[in-house]
């Protein structure tokens, strides 16, 4: 027995994923994997709360590929929820790669691309689907899935489903598959919602958390710099291209305007044309697929992306992630930051912030529960003047924050008194785009307060 305590043979899975493990690499299971294998496979439903890169996609896999075991019948036996098709691909990939020695047969839906190939799929028969919310209920409302011999679900990153909006989905679906079934629920956030979430859709589960929830891997460093405006963030991030400081790197963006401006200020002038991909809603399903198989392949050294890449990238030997903005929902900062440090490598998350993103770090370092390092902004970084808009954008969105915390407060940064506050705000903060002078009239950021100098005009530091 001690021969085989703390390997996968312990499980007493069958040999052929055995031999699927072996082939893929894995050798010691982890803290998730130890815990959660043995429930399921003993019928538990379970509601697992891991760090993102922690390995629980095999957690969960490795037991249903167990009790699925071969193909049967042509109807899905096990269905598998995630709410990114980049996820939903992802997990179809690690289906694939361990249970390749088994006759499975199982199909990956999503939308973005027409559904003939996937019905055809669903039709010559299946037994396990990984799939969106969306896509498996319109493919389940036109008729083309069977649901009656479901016997296994499983949610993963429920919390980003929440955030993105499935939960009539979710709910519709547990309407009607069988009730009598096993449940697996993971997170690498347990907010209220999710908990509450977890009442309705489990039954007596057992609880499974390798770590404190929403903390981040102890083998990511985690930096940040304070910075005035867009500009300088564009600044830093070419001075740490140019000194070698990061090598494979994923950029989060807040939106799709900001990565396309990043995409331009990088390539070519900062990073090779061909060693730099940028991935968002509006680029389509295949280009986001080739470039994700670009980047796990070495070929493209840098990927910008908003956060709808945040939970389906799975690739080892991420150096570095930037935050080029602080993201608006807070759990994701756990999600950006998880793409690096995986699997016990070692990798660092640097962030950017302006002053109003001030607000929301304070929120995640409360989720996390750490103070984020902040460091000065390197001296040959060149810090760049705050255009008006901009300028305005940023004290209004001050101003709201005071609001919200404080409901009696009027206000110091009046909108009627700046017509052009509110389109200020949309530009500059939703595309990324500003223009215009300083107006020495005008209200400003107090670079004292924030740690450099608002008088440093296309200055050095």
């Amino acid at each position: 027995m001690e021969e085989i305590e703390n390997t996968f043979e312990q499980f007493e899975l069958n040999r052929q994923l055995l031999n699927a493990i072996a082939d893929a690499g894995y050798t010691i299971p982890t803290p998730i994997q130890q815990k959660t294998i043995p429930l399921t496979l003993q019928g538990h439903d379970v509601l697992g709360i891991a760090q993102t890169g922690t390995g629980k996609t095999a957690a969960y896999l490795l037991p249903i590929l167990m009790k699925v075991k071969y193909a049967q019948g042509k109807l899905p036996r096990c269905l598998v929820f995630a709410p990114t098709r980049e996820l939903v691909i992802q997990i179809d990939k690690a289906v694939g790669e361990l249970a390749k020695y088994t006759d499975l047969r199982h199909v990956a839906l999503y939308g973005g691309l027409g559904p003939k190939t996937q019905i055809e799929a669903i039709q010559a028969g299946v037994d396990i689907i990984i799939a969106t919310p969306g896509r498996f209920m319109d493919l389940y409302l036109r008729g083309d899935i069977g649901v009656k011999d479901i016997k296994i679900m499983i949610l993963d990153e429920a919390d980003k489903m929440m955030d993105m909006g499935f939960m009539p989905q979710i709910r519709s679906i547990l309407e009607v598959i069988p009730t009598k079934r096993q449940n697996l629920l993971f997170s690498a956030t347990f907010p209220e919602k999710v908990e509450r979430f977890s009442y309705e859709f489990l039954e007596f589960p057992t609880r499974v958390e390798v770590s404190p929830q929403a903390t981040t891997a102890e083998t990511i460093k985690q930096r940040m710099f304070t910075v005035p405006n867009m500009q300088t963030k564009i600044n830093i991030l070419e001075y740490l291209f140019k000194t070698g400081e990061i090598q494979k790197t994923i950029i989060f963006t807040r939106s799709k305007d900001i990565a396309d401006k990043v995409f331009e200020a990088l390539k070519g002038a900062v990073v090779p044309k061909g060693e730099i991909r940028v991935i968002h809603a509006n680029k389509g399903q295949n280009t986001r697929i080739n470039s994700m198989d670009a980047f796990r392949e070495d070929a493209v050294k840098v990927l910008v992306a908003t956060d709808v890449a945040a939970r389906g990238i799975d690739i080892e030997h991420v150096t570095h992630v930037i935050n080029f903005d602080v993201p608006l929902i807070y759990e994701d900062y756990v999600h950006r930051i998880g793409r690096t440090g995986r699997a016990n490598n070692v990798g660092e998350a640097i962030t950017f912030l302006t002053p109003p993103e001030e607000y929301h770090i304070k929120k995640i370092e409360k989720i996390i529960r750490m103070e984020i390092p902040r460091e000065l902004i390197p001296i040959d970084v060149t810090i760049a003047p705050t255009p008006f808009d901009e300028n305005q954008a940023m004290l209004l969105e001050i101003d709201n924050q005071r609001k919200k915390e404080d409901p009696n407060f009027k206000g110091a940064f009046h909108e009627k008194k700046n017509p052009r506050a509110a389109a200020a705000k949309k530009k500059a903060l939703t595309s990324g785009k500003s223009g215009g002078g300083s107006s020495p009239k005008s209200s400003s950021i107090s670079g004292k307060k924030y740690g450099f100098s608002k008088s440093n005009k296309a200055s050095k530091r």
